[in-house]
């Protein structure tokens, strides 16, 4: 079996510990933390690691190791890297990092060992319930007036607004269908239509749901679309107005799940329209501005068509930040993305243990935004990446973006893109892989199918500003850097007969071919490298003998 990233974290420190601070459904008392105290932030399927151990330094890195309570066999993750960053205290501490792929509602221990020494702790840490303990149950009507929310549930009796069977379509005479501003609520089953007012002249984006406050929210199994109105100065929809919005930096733990988020009233424009150069505008599915994060955003279809374009379909700001959009300790993942001009999803800003997996990407420019992580660690892993066009017949962006956004004192996270595959579904690859020709700092880069448009184009950036990268056991066929890739193989995929997407089933089938290039070719990565069999995983995002992969309300 080979071993995962032989001496790369010799340079690195840190130790782990873990301390739940809350769980979905029964919440506790935020721990006092001090620096050496390692600690741990979950969600469903993800635990956030922290700890400052004494000793720490660049040249040690933590070692992690956990298991569910009451077992006794250790599973490896993957070790954390020394990341302290000055003048914030976003950060937490000097060590972060994830445990991922674990199950919901299940109390683990994690054991944190500093390299090299004799440095180690133990800590135990409860990922999140899915089963939302329910108390009073409000049935809502439908109507032509917005529903405002504004009285919480208690942690153990969440407050549920059940609006099954029921539309509210407030016909472009307000802003707004559902405003929230409380905790502990589910927001469930809502048709959701109409938001914007036509007499409404403010260039302030306004949403279908507003989220103004509160923490531990639930919006599930709500289908909202024909929201936004028109500028008159662009002839397109105004920037990011919203089916789910929130600007407060009050909102946490916010869960959007099995929504079907769609078809907003107006056109988004790309960057060659009205006037060139400018950046594309218009509607977005998701908008989080700097909020409190620990969100997560699953089993998603957000999606429109190309005369309904969004901007970007699930983002935010502000992205040279050490905050930003989703926030930290956020998940997304099972999404179904599509029909933008910009970003498929925008990951960008501070991106303290941000993880995005297993989403269904197509018909953007970029297929995921992260200009700039200025903390991290960002975790971009088992994501399909399809169709890359940045105006109608012409174009196309990157796989991830990459680079910065407000200058490049913003670009000092670690990032790590893992098993995600570029597929071509026709002719519109996109023209650049990881970072195309735009600066790349800081990234570990493993297992990758990065499928460029041509062998001219390039399949990993070539920048001379990008410093502390390392990439490897990737599958190109664009340009790279030299010396890089030692293990990495040179070629284009060859896919099972039959790939690709069904968007009846919302399945995906995105195995290589027997007799393909980058089958058996990876690394094998702790914790990220699953479902494989033999002495090595398969390059890309589905591996050989997998089930079809899962995306959209049909994944839960």
């Amino acid at each position: 079996m080979k071993i995962f990233f032989r001496g790369l974290y010799a340079r690195f420190v840190a130790v782990i510990a873990l301390l739940s601070f809350f769980t979905l459904g029964v919440a506790q008392a935020a721990p006092v933390r001090t620096p050496e105290v390692a600690f741990a932030i979950p969600t469903f399927n993800c635990l956030g690691l922290y700890w400052s151990p004494p000793g720490g330094s660049a040249e040690k890195s933590v070692l992690v190791r956990y298991r569910p309570v009451g077992t006794t066999a250790w599973r490896e993750a993957l070790p954390m890297r020394y990341n302290p960053i000055p003048n914030t205290d976003e950060a937490l501490t000097d060590y972060r990092g994830s445990v991922v792929h674990l199950a919901a509602g299940t109390r683990y221990e994690i054991e944190l060992t500093l390299a090299g020494t004799a440095t180690k702790t133990t800590l135990t840490a409860t990922t999140w319930r899915e089963d939302f303990p329910t108390g009073e149950v409000v049935r809502v009507p439908g109507g032509d007036a917005p529903l405002a929310i504004t009285q919480s549930g208690t942690p153990g009796a969440y407050r549920v607004y059940d609006g099954r069977g029921a539309t509210i379509d407030v016909r472009h005479q307000h802003d707004v269908c559902i405003t929230i501003d409380a905790s502990y609520v589910i927001v469930r089953g809502f048709k959701l239509k109409g938001a914007g007012s036509v007499n409404n002249a403010s260039t302030k984006p306004i949403g279908a749901i507003v989220v103004g406050g509160g923490n531990h929210i639930v919006i599930e199994d709500c289908d909202v679309s024909d929201w936004g109105r028109l500028n008159p100065k662009t002839g397109f929809g105004f920037d990011y107005e919203s089916a789910i919005y929130s600007r407060s930096a009050a909102v946490s733990q916010l869960v959007v799940q099995r929504c079907k988020l769609h078809h907003p009233t107006w056109d988004g424009s790309n960057w060659y329209e009205p006037k060139y150069p400018t950046h594309s505008m218009g509607p977005q599915a998701i908008s989080l501005f700097n909020t409190g994060g620990n969100h997560v955003i699953r089993f998603n279809e957000c999606a429109s068509d190309m005369d309904h374009m969004f901007n970007d379909v699930i983002g935010g700001g502000s992205n040279g930040s050490f905050r930003g959009a989703p926030g930290p300790d956020s998940d997304i993942h099972g999404n179904i993305v599509s029909h933008c001009w910009d970003d498929g999803l925008e990951v960008e800003g501070g991106n303290r243990n941000t993880r995005i997996w297993n989403n269904y990407i197509a018909q953007t420019m970029m297929g995921i935004g992260n200009a700039a992580t200025s903390i991290g660690p960002l975790y971009i892993w088992r994501n399909v990446i399809v169709r890359s066009q940045s105006q109608p017949n012409a174009g196309g962006g990157n796989f991830v973006k990459m680079g910065f956004a407000g200058g490049e004192e913003w670009m000092t996270g670690h990032m790590y893109l893992f098993h995600n595959t570029v597929f071509r579904a026709d002719e519109w690859l996109p023209t650049g892989g990881l970072g195309g020709t735009r600066i790349v700092k800081h990234t570990i880069s493993r297992n990758n199918i990065l499928h460029v448009r041509g062998a001219d184009n390039y399949s990993l950036s070539n920048n001379r500003l990008n410093i502390d990268n390392s990439y490897d056991y990737d599958l190109f066929n664009g340009r790279i850097p030299p010396d890089v890739e030692a293990h990495g193989v040179r070629g284009e995929p060859v896919y099972e007969p039959g790939a690709g997407f069904d968007s009846v089933t919302q399945t995906g089938k995105f195995q290589l071919a027997a007799n393909s290039p980058g089958v058996a070719a990876g690394e094998v990565i702790p914790n990220f490298s699953t479902d494989f069999s033999g002495q090595a995983p398969d390059i890309g995002a589905h591996s050989r003998g997998a089930l079809p992969l899962r995306f959209g309300v049909k994944a839960q």
